[in-house]
């Protein structure tokens, strides 16, 4: 898999998982198999660049009384990649942070996280990043390796185990590894066995060394984690949107069949009300058109389609009811009218008004006739709000599977 793919791969799964994305990142480094990175992080001006250059045994990395590291230098000595990471305060909360955190969390294999002695205890800030570097290493098994530089600023030893015991109070089972950069330059060029001993440097580039030889198979265990916990959560997303959909389709197959069922015995009983009305009736005097004379007067004909209107109104208002208790009201946004009160999906499917018996008829005695009722309002009753909301979840649970099916795929091409 070459690496645009692997990187393609890589966002298919964060697409699906974000909060994956620095791990999936951390993944593709130890894919690429590179050589072992260690990286130095701590507050600014605590020596951080001045120990690199004695641990790689060259003027590596530019070291000065003023801010010198404002973004992530790197060099490649003897087969292990160095990374000096700006300080954590030195422009807080931008870009340094940034890049300090990128070189603790995805480049690094060893940490060594360096702190004046000079400063005393650790502050606020330092023991949460110890915290959260101690924590990823139970996880990941990558190393963390506490420094206490510039050792040589303080008075003598005694107020050096002074301030180890008060960190070691502030960070229990913490190992100092105490160091001087400027002994060891003054043993090296002075060719003083002692200073350098006393220096702290060698002991340290020893713990290095052991840690480093480490490094292989802590990659392999770290991969193997990450592939792990990646590829659990997304079979665990996967199951959790499958039974998602389930009861979502569950509940709309239910509730449909509540709904046809519910309609139908509504429909069937207003038709059975409306059939036995028709039926005891006589002379069909509505067919009788009026005359001009009859326009102020009662008639039989205006009697009579008043009855059919009521028995027409009263199946509409049960019917109605019904549909209310399921969201059906308004009709969709495109059929709407400037005239609201014909905005209903009554009158879409009932019309305003009945006046003749052969209209019931049709409409409530014949089976087609009550096969357009319950089929037109079904029709509506999928175009109601609370129905719509209902199948975009559906569609929106259906594409997330199918992303989370993608990303799983991705995934497996990644670890192939």
């Amino acid at each position: 898999m070459s690496n645009a793919q692997r990187e393609q791969a890589a966002r298919d799964v964060a697409c699906v998982l974000p909060k994956r994305t620095h791990d999936l990142a951390r993944l593709q480094i130890l894919i690429d198999d590179s050589e072992p990175v260690v990286t130095v992080v701590g507050k600014y001006n605590h020596g951080k660049s001045s120990l690199l250059n004695e641990l790689v045994g060259h003027e590596a990395f530019a070291v000065s009384d003023k801010r010198e590291t404002v973004a992530l230098s790197d060099r490649l000595v003897a087969g292990v990649r160095w990374l000096d990471a700006p300080g954590l305060d030195a422009d807080v909360g931008t870009e340094d942070d940034r890049q300090a955190l990128q070189a603790a969390w995805l480049r690094s294999d060893i940490r060594l996280f360096v702190h004046a002695a000079k400063e005393g205890e650790l502050d606020a800030s330092e023991r949460e990043l110890l915290a959260q570097l101690g924590e990823d290493e139970n996880r990941t098994g990558r190393q963390t390796l506490f420094v206490l530089s510039q050792v040589d600023q303080l008075a003598d030893d005694a107020e050096l185990r002074k301030i180890g015991d008060a960190i070691a109070n502030q960070v229990p089972g913490i190992v100092p590894n105490a160091v001087s950069a400027v002994r060891h330059r003054k043993g090296v060029e002075g060719g003083k066995a002692l200073m350098l001993e006393k220096s702290g440097i060698p002991a340290l580039h020893a713990a290095l060394q052991s840690e480093l030889a480490r490094v292989p198979e802590a990659r392999v265990r770290e991969t193997a984690l990450l592939f792990g916990e990646i590829g659990e959560e997304l079979r665990q997303l996967k199951a959790a949107q499958d039974q998602t959909l389930h009861v979502l389709k569950h509940t709309q197959r239910q509730q449909r069949a509540d709904f046809d069922r519910g309609l139908k015995t509504v429909i069937d009983k207003v038709s059975g009300e409306i059939e036995a009305m028709l039926d005891a009736l006589t002379t069909d005097h509505a067919l009788v058109p009026d005359t001009a004379k009859d326009v102020y007067a009662i008639t039989a004909g205006k009697l009579e389609r008043a009855h059919i209107q009521i028995a027409y109104s009263r199946a509409c208002i049960e019917i109605d009811a019904f549909l209310a208790g399921h969201g059906v009201i308004e009709l969709p946004a495109e059929q709407q009218t400037v005239a609201s009160s014909l905005n209903s999906v009554m009158i879409a499917v009932m019309g305003v008004s009945v006046k003749f018996r052969k209209d019931l008829r049709r409409m409530f005695c014949e089976a087609s006739g009550r096969e357009r009722i319950q089929r037109d309002f079904t029709h509506y009753y999928e175009r109601s709000a609370d129905r719509e909301a209902l199948a975009e979840q559906i569609a929106d649970t259906e594409a997330a599977i199918v992303a989370t099916d993608k990303a799983s795929a991705a995934l497996h091409r990644m670890d192939a």
